[in-house]
Order: C-alpha cells, then sequence, then structure tokens
C-alpha cells in the first residue's frame, strides 16, 4: 500500500505546477500511512478534526519540518487547541471567529498564518462569507494585526458541473485581486487554496496555489 501512495504522490506532484502547493487531507489516515507520504515528499498535512490530528502529532513529532493545516469547521471553543496544534487554519469564516483567534494569538504570542473561507454561491452546508460580506468586514480584519492573513479559501456546492466549478473558482480569484488592489496593511491575498480530488485541475486553472486532496491520494474514507 504504501508503495502505491508514495506513487500516486509522485506522479500527482509532478503534473502540478511548481506555484501550487499540495496539501495531503489525511483524516481517517494513520500516521503509519502519513510517514509513508512524508517520505515521497509531502511536509504539507490536513487535518479537519483536533483531536485525531492530535494524536498523529504526537506520534510525528520526530518529523520537525512538517507543517500542518487546519481545513475543517473551526468551533470557537476549539479555537484555542487549532492555533496551537496548527500553523495554518484555511477555515476562518466569520469576523467573530478571525476576532477570537486574533486575541488568542495576542495572548499565546503566536502569529498563525489563515485563509478566509468563502462561499461564491449560497450554500446551507458550508460556511463562510459571501463576497459582499466580506468586503464590508475587511477594515475590522485588517485590525487583526496577529494574523497572517494569507488569503482566501472556498469549497464549491456539491451537484455543480465543470463550468459551474471553474466558475466560482475563478470568481473567487477575481475577488482576490479586488481585495489586493485595496492595499490593506494586514490583510494579504497571497494564497488561493481552492481544490479537492474531484476538481483540483479546475482550480489549478483558474490559479489555486494550494490544493487540498485526500481521496486522490489515499483512497476513499468514510464520511
Amino acid at each position: 500500500m504504501s508503495s502505491s501512495i508514495s506513487e500516486r504522490i509522485i506522479t500527482l506532484g509532478s503534473s502540478l505546477p511548481d506555484s501550487v502547493r499540495l496539501i495531503a487531507v489525511t483524516k481517517q489516515v494513520s500516521a503509519e500511512i502519513i510517514r509513508c507520504a512524508y517520505a515521497a515528499g509531502i511536509r504539507d498535512f490536513g487535518e479537519s478534526r483536533i483531536q485525531e490530528a492530535a494524536s498523529k502529532q504526537a506520534v510525528l513529532q520526530d518529523l520537525p519540518d512538517i507543517t500542518w493545516h487546519f481545513i475543517g469547521h473551526l468551533q470557537h471553543n476549539k479555537a484555542k487547541k487549532a492555533i496551537e496544534q496548527f500553523q495554518w487554519i484555511h477555515s476562518v469564516d466569520s469576523l467573530k471567529l478571525a476576532q477570537r483567534l486574533n486575541q488568542l494569538a495576542q495572548e499565546l504570542k503566536i502569529t498563525p498564518q489563515v485563509c478566509l473561507q468563502v462561499k461564491i454561491r449560497p450554500d446551507p452546508n458550508k460556511s463562510g462569507w459571501s463576497a459582499s460580506q466580506l468586503l464590508a468586514d475587511l477594515p475590522a480584519l485588517d485590525q487583526c494585526e496577529n494574523l497572517q492573513i494569507q488569503g482566501l479559501m472556498t469549497i464549491p456546492p456539491l451537484g455543480l458541473n465543470d463550468y459551474e466549478v471553474i466558475s466560482v473558482f475563478n470568481s473567487t480569484s477575481k475577488l482576490a485581486k479586488e481585495i489586493r488592489e485595496q492595499n490593506w496593511s494586514n490583510v494579504q491575498m497571497h494564497h488561493l487554496s481552492m481544490g479537492m480530488s474531484g476538481d483540483y485541475k479546475l482550480a489549478v486553472q483558474a490559479g489555486a496555489t494550494m490544493v487540498r486532496l485526500g481521496t486522490i491520494l489515499f483512497g476513499e474514507r468514510s464520511v
């Protein structure tokens, strides 16, 4: 199994542009398999559950150059653990959460890197800002000086065709450009975290700098 994972990682990694960072999504993947992915060259790992990630992180402490990315919905009562355990939070989905993380980061004297989660299309199953809400909240977000706001993250709704999916990604890229041109002090737009196993090629076409891939690397997992 480890050799097939290594082969998939190497093949997929070589197909991505150098500008795109491959984040291996390891929900329900064992620490042993993560070691295999690490040996194949992966250094960025994404988890969506704080407790599950903590047990793996404890076992993998001997791999010091791993970067951990939190990609799941972040509950406010778990915000402190999230920024203690993860260098990146991709799923900052409200001003209230951003301000909470900013306060905690100041107390802990750390500066986590974050992406702001946006919903380009209405989706009752996803959290995040609408484009208009985000633009309205930018002055307050710019005051979150203890966060390194690095860009946007999005997940298209289920059931879209390819044309609709790439439209979501292109709109996200356009929104990032609009924000970048406003020249905020602390809100940077260096990254677009978008694209998963089923649509990452479309995301790359639209300018993704980070793709979050699980199934295509590790196979199907239960929800």
